[in-house]
């Protein structure tokens, strides 16, 4: 299947591959197939390309990069949607945006930790999680005689 991307131009991709948010994500309600690209040499930063608008794509990140573990429980209608039997089908992805700063400062980026994509590897289908009363932690580790301070 050929799709045609703003990012990436022309791609040929695996119809099997698409990912399906049956809700859409939250804003982009209409856009509901979406194909996962990752940068060659990179396992940081992956784009969610929508299938059938070339102009939207989002950035992506595993939480795990910002320190971040997650513990919820999907609902009933949530487990419906993704067709989860098993946690270990299920990957969680952070949406990124880039906020801008003054021009003598790099942009800053940030990931939309309290609302993360759930996606069934197996099903192939997706949720986008509202997290309304997300606990956070935080870690203190030693390293080199410095504390690091981090979410997890």
């Amino acid at each position: 299947m050929e799709i045609k991307t703003r990012f990436f131009g022309n791609q040929t991709i695996n119809p099997d591959s698409i990912i399906t948010f049956p809700e859409g994500i939250p804003g982009f309600e209409k856009e509901k197939r979406y194909k996962l690209f990752h940068q060659e040499g990179s396992d940081k930063i992956y784009w969610l390309q929508s299938v059938d608008d070339e102009n939207l794509s989002f950035s992506v990140t595993q939480p795990g990069h910002f320190k971040i573990n997650y513990q919820f429980v999907l609902s009933d209608d949530e487990q419906v949607t993704l067709k989860a039997d098993e946690a270990a089908e299920l990957v969680f992805l952070i949406l990124l945006h880039q906020e801008e700063s003054s021009s003598d400062q790099p942009p800053t980026v940030k990931g939309s930790i309290n609302s993360p994509l759930v996606i069934n590897t197996k099903s192939r289908i997706g949720i986008q999680k509202n997290l309304r009363n997300a606990e956070q932690s935080i870690i203190l580790s030693e390293n080199n005689n410095q504390i690091d301070v981090s979410e997890a």
